[in-house]
């Protein structure tokens, strides 16, 4: 299963009211459940590993939290930043600005970018996704420090499109 297939099920479970689902098959086992805190919660792990070297990864996305948050700081200085677009993680995970710790940043503050062009990677379930810019323009921000997880919707980036 694909980090972004994963994703849509556990959009799916939020948006639905289903409060627990398990799936299972030969490659893995997913559990995706919602507490009464209105959190998804999921744990993914192989199948093929009777005992796994590390506990299965666990991770928790509020549902009020992330529209909350990006929305405060974005109400302050809105006349700034309303002209900006934001460029969001489209899944949940570990954002990294470079491909490997020796690599070169993939973009900078300043940075003009097109289109498709591959601006960081998040790492989810042990894959790396490249992320590419949704839009042509220049970097006026970077929101989110290398290697921290991010939140499904998070923004990522500010770039002005002008």
């Amino acid at each position: 299963m694909k980090a972004k297939e994963i994703q849509d099920l556990i959009d799916f479970i939020a948006k639905s009211g289903l409060n627990k689902v398990n799936i299972e098959t030969e490659e893995f086992k997913i559990s995706v459940q919602r507490d009464a805190a209105q959190k998804v919660k999921y744990v993914s792990e192989p199948s093929h590993h009777a005992a796994p070297a590390a506990p299965a990864p666990v991770a928790a996305a509020p549902q009020a939290a992330p529209a909350a948050a990006p929305a405060a700081p974005a109400a302050a200085p809105a006349s700034d930043d309303s002209k900006y677009v934001a460029i969001k993680a489209p899944m949940i995970g570990t954002f990294y600005r470079a491909a490997s710790p020796e690599s070169p940043i993939f973009v900078n503050v300043g940075d003009e970018v097109k289109k498709g062009q591959v601006i960081c990677i998040i790492e989810a379930m042990k894959l790396f996704n490249e992320i590419e810019s949704e839009v042509s323009g220049k970097i006026v921000k970077v929101l989110v420090d290398n290697a921290t997880p991010v939140e499904y919707d998070q923004p990522l980036f500010l770039v002005d499109p002008s």
